[in-house]
């Protein structure tokens, strides 16, 4: 019987277990096998592995610092902005750490105590609801386990299979495919790029060099001919003189963007969201690492006192982030715009000339 069962160990599962793994007895559930260093079964995030400023500041407030063999080179200070239906270029100032997303994942697992129970390699199942708080079934070496738990916690991302269940599918936010490669770059870049295409999503793509290889990646509508529009992103770049003949790797995985406050969902009774399970997750830019470390953190401070009132403590605590995502949807008529992102480009200000 545990207290508490946790399905996924991203940042938000992770940190999560790492937070309350002494005060409680917690099981911890991740398709991802990172029992094994050298696994073939470690599925990629489909991540640009940037740590921007509001995930900075994340870590700051939980009073950790990142090591330095998580970093890769070149470390990014700049966002070059390419605007295709405007014919615009542009390139702003920002700070961020480029990371290896694996061994950031790896690093915030590494911290959880010892005495949490971490199953890797399973899928979860589902849930039944029982006298002392629920049963689960999860699949791990081709057997069906079943675990009993006082309260679940979805940490499963923008596929929770939680939130499936428990809110059959009402004020789920817009899902987008990601879709992004790897390729190898014999020219050395130093700017993370971000490039506005109607003609490929209403959302953005993004260029992002890791060592000796560049990341290119679209958040797309599903369904929507999107391999057809990456392949056409592609033929665009390579008109501007990118080079995307050497491929090594590619990888998907839905993502959300909440454009409304009631698709910022946190759970029912004793089943609680954190993360991008919750719509907590940028509408902006689809930055999700802040909010999964910060989702977390307001949980584990609600869990202090008890797990009787837990979700109520909760909600109150997590009302800051409704207040930024509100912030954020406000933004991005400036960035997905085209008139008014033309005349913000064209502007130059804050640009770097």
């Amino acid at each position: 019987m545990y207290d508490i069962a946790i399905i996924g160990s991203g940042p938000a599962g992770a940190n999560l277990a790492r937070l309350i793994g002494n005060k409680y007895k917690v099981l911890l559930i991740d398709k991802r096998n990172f029992k094994n260093e050298n696994s073939k079964k470690i599925s990629h995030k489909c991540c640009g592995g940037l740590l921007a400023p509001d995930a900075q500041k994340m870590l700051v407030k939980l009073g950790l610092g990142i090591p330095k063999n998580i970093l890769v080179d070149p470390q990014l200070f700049a966002v070059r902005t390419i605007d295709m239906n405007n014919n615009l270029d542009n390139l702003y100032q920002k700070f961020y750490f480029n990371m290896d997303r694996e061994k950031f994942d790896r690093w915030l697992i590494s911290m959880i105590p010892s005495n949490v129970d971490k199953i890797f390699d399973s899928c979860f199942k589902g849930f039944t609801e029982i006298s002392e708080g629920y049963e689960i079934k999860y699949i791990h070496n081709q057997q069906e386990i079943s675990a009993k738990t006082k309260i679940i916690i979805g940490a499963d991302g923008a596929s929770s299979r939680i939130r499936n269940l428990i809110s059959n599918n009402i004020h789920m936010p817009e899902r987008y495919i990601a879709i992004q490669e790897s390729y190898k770059s014999p020219i050395p870049a130093h700017n993370f790029t971000a490039i506005f295409d109607e003609e490929i999503t209403d959302f953005y793509s993004w260029i992002i060099p890791k060592d000796n290889y560049l990341l290119l990646g679209a958040a797309l509508r599903p369904r929507n001919n999107t391999a057809e529009k990456y392949n056409l992103l592609k033929a665009k770049l390579k008109n501007l003189g990118f080079n995307f003949s050497n491929s090594i790797h590619r990888e998907s995985a839905y993502i959300y963007r909440p454009k409304k406050l009631s698709q910022f969902y946190l759970g029912m009774d004793n089943i609680a969201l954190i993360g991008e399970a919750a719509g907590a997750i940028s509408p902006s830019s689809a930055e999700g690492i802040s909010y999964a470390l910060k989702t977390s953190l307001y949980l584990a401070q609600s869990l202090e006192k008890g797990i009787d009132g837990f979700q109520n403590r909760y909600k109150s605590k997590a009302d800051n982030i409704k207040f930024n995502l509100m912030a954020k949807n406000l933004k991005s008529p400036a960035m997905y715009n085209p008139y008014i992102r033309r005349i913000a480009i064209k502007s130059g200000l804050f640009s770097i000339k």
